[in-house]
């Protein structure tokens, strides 16, 4: 796989498994999503398997839009990504999130590669009135990790090793 258009990490106080559960309920995920407003599994498959789908609708300011999600990578308290559409019909976006354990919690990295064409490129910025998308994923990414950091740390730390 390429390299990502944006990645950013942080070190979360908290468990591998209690990371992974909050960035795989995505009926909550606008608690700590910063561009996410809601977001609903769609279709059969429900929860965080590959083949499952949801649709997340996003903002900007006053800017909305809608997308469609399909899991792709599911590995509990591992990894969790998806591929994301406009409107359900074109691929903008592939989001990963990577959860490494730590001797003090875990190790999360989340990842984006832009998939769209240049005329996607050029639309998706009137859009969303974004233009310089790497660089606000950057931004975006870090405050999304900040907000995830505080939710996993205030559901609990990982237990003491002793000492």
């Amino acid at each position: 796989m390429s390299p990502p258009s944006a990645s950013v990490s942080i070190h979360v106080s908290a468990p591998p498994e209690t990371v992974y559960e909050i960035v795989t309920d995505v009926t909550d995920m606008s608690g700590w999503n910063v561009e996410c407003e809601s977001a609903e599994w769609v279709g059969p498959i429900r929860g965080p398997r590959p083949g499952a789908r949801f649709r997340g609708r996003d903002r900007n300011g006053r800017r909305r839009w809608s997308t469609l999600c399909t899991v792709t990578v599911a590995d509990p308290h591992r990894v969790f990504a998806y591929g994301v559409r406009a409107g359900g019909l074109l691929d903008v976006a592939i989001r990963r999130f990577e959860i490494t354990p730590s001797g003090t919690g875990c190790h999360v990295e989340q990842s984006t590669w832009d998939t769209r064409g240049p005329v996607l490129r050029l639309l998706g910025g009137l859009v969303s009135g974004v233009r310089d998308r790497a660089a606000r994923e950057r931004a975006d990414m870090l405050r999304t990790l900040e907000r995830l950091k505080a939710a996993a740390e205030a559901v609990g730390a990982p237990p003491s090793t002793g000492g």
